[in-house]
């Protein structure tokens, strides 16, 4: 096996991890791309989970509009089918969203260590 595929199967298995974090964020609550990269024991590894995001899109299971930047900005909007299907998504499960940032985020906040990992 070539260090090539090597790297390319590393990357896959670390997309499907943060897939399954993901799938487990409940409606109406947000996590952020370092809170997923914490869990999975990865804290430097934040701009890798936003890569995995823009790679779920094929898999509509994976509800990666729940997944923003530690402020609650939705840095990954452009990434969606439309410019506001992101937030379009969120306001669906009740989630306020003004000039592309979660209003009361503090609270709406879903931390991944303390959720699922305590």
């Amino acid at each position: 096996m070539s260090t090539t595929q090597k790297h390319s199967e590393k990357h896959q298995d670390f997309f499907k991890s943060v897939f399954e974090i993901v799938k487990l964020v409940p409606p109406g609550r947000v996590t952020s791309y370092g809170s997923i990269a914490k869990a999975l024991g990865t804290p430097k590894s934040s701009r890798m989970v936003g890569w995995a995001m823009n790679a779920s899109h094929s898999d509509k299971s994976v509800p990666a509009h729940r997944v923003v930047n530690r402020n609650g900005l939705l840095t990954g909007k452009m990434h969606f089918a439309t410019p506001t299907e992101m937030q379009e998504r969120l306001e669906s499960e009740g989630i306020v969203v003004k000039n592309d940032q979660i209003q009361d985020f503090k609270n709406l906040f879903w931390d991944v260590q303390k959720e699922i990992l305590d």
